[in-house]
């Protein structure tokens, strides 16, 4: 089988460095166009990227040699490829304006992106939870005008460590929940050399995280009317968004009320058997067992378990009843993986065997 040519908008930054790490021996996908801002523009990618290369692996040869196109320059960039990957740079206006303009083009984009998660008719997808949104794409397109081009995006790093706990409990109907999240440097795009003053340091405030955090698993939960994506009315969340000094892994401290109370037994025989259409299917990216979890009093711990199943599973633990609340647990992803560059990746191997991507 051919593989599907993906472009990479945003390709010299740290998410788009992930992209093509991802892609490097990817079965479905191989990496036919990087793109980023007209500074970058015409140097190979090895020259554009330089000295800035953050990944633990060395930058795959079939990458260094290609030459960085205008992430402007729509055209030139989609005669190159079946769909794009976005980690575009901008403001939120820019970026929102950017993939609407590739999706236009007839190149379906598979956003990294906070900018078009609220757009009513732009699925927010994470592969396991809602991929029965993917539905609201015919309707988007005919927004658009398009045949094949839409935009699909991924949600917040920060929510990969409870939502997906939670969501496997739907059936006792979370009421409340608290979320305390501890979030790697990566995720604000830095590493321990650019931010040396994190060292040693936690900063309790994390600009618009804490919105994010709070809505955006009520979108997931949502569902499809009149061909837009209604968001969900509870749970009700509340959250705390707090950097911390560590380079990759979110991790979270979860207080939950339900309307039936399961017993501990139950919470976590629904954790140990829960499925989603990626693991059914055996997409390329997907982890076997989603959810993990861990009996040990001191686990998941961030350096130990965020590259679970390659950076792919989500690990919970310390899992006990409360005296305020009815349960509280753990819970730990890796942002830059599942949460990121990983969880687009996973979407757009839901996307092709759906058969919006071709």
């Amino acid at each position: 089988m051919a593989k599907l040519k993906a472009g990479i908008l945003g390709a010299t930054g740290m998410v788009g460095q992930r992209f093509i790490q991802l892609l490097e021996n990817h079965p479905w996908f191989e990496v036919a166009a990087v793109a980023a801002s007209p500074r970058s523009a015409g140097k190979t990618y090895a020259e554009a990227v330089g000295d800035r290369w953050k990944m633990d692996t060395p930058m795959p040869a079939a990458v260094k040699d290609l030459v960085v196109l205008n992430v402007n320059e729509i055209e030139k960039v989609t005669s190159q490829v079946d769909f794009v990957f976005s980690a575009y740079e901008g403001t939120k206006e820019e970026i929102a304006a950017a993939e609407e303009a590739y999706a236009k083009a007839e190149v379906p984009v598979v956003s990294n992106n906070s900018a078009h998660r609220w757009t009513p008719d732009v699925p927010m997808i994470v592969p396991e939870l809602n991929p029965e949104h993917t539905d609201v794409i015919e309707f988007q397109k005919k927004r658009l005008g398009t045949k094949k081009g839409f935009v699909a995006v991924k949600p917040n790093c920060s929510i990969q460590s409870y939502t997906p706990a939670l969501f496997a409990l739907s059936e006792f109907e979370p009421e409340t929940v608290v979320a305390t999240t501890y979030q790697a440097i990566s995720g604000a795009g830095k590493n321990f050399k650019d931010w040396p003053e994190m060292v040693d340091n936690v900063i309790p405030y994390i600009g618009g995280e804490e919105e994010k955090s709070e809505q955006e698993p009520l979108r997931i939960w949502g569902h499809i009317e009149n061909g837009v994506i209604v968001k969900a009315q509870s749970p009700v969340i509340t959250t705390q968004c707090i950097r911390v000094p560590v380079t990759n892994g979110h991790m979270a401290a979860v207080f939950v009320n339900f309307k039936k109370k399961p017993t501990k037994e139950q919470i976590l025989e629904k954790w140990a058997n829960f499925k989603g259409v990626p693991q059914e299917l055996e997409l390329p990216s997907a982890p076997k067992q989603f959810i993990h979890y861990f009996e040990e009093d001191n686990r998941p711990q961030t350096k130990l378990d965020r590259d679970t199943e390659g950076g792919m599973a989500v690990c919970m633990g310390r899992l006990r009843e409360d005296k305020v609340y009815q349960y509280k647990f753990v819970g730990l992803s890796h942002n830059t993986l599942r949460g990121a560059a990983g969880g687009a990746v996973l979407m757009a191997e839901l996307l092709k065997a759906k058969g919006y991507i071709y």
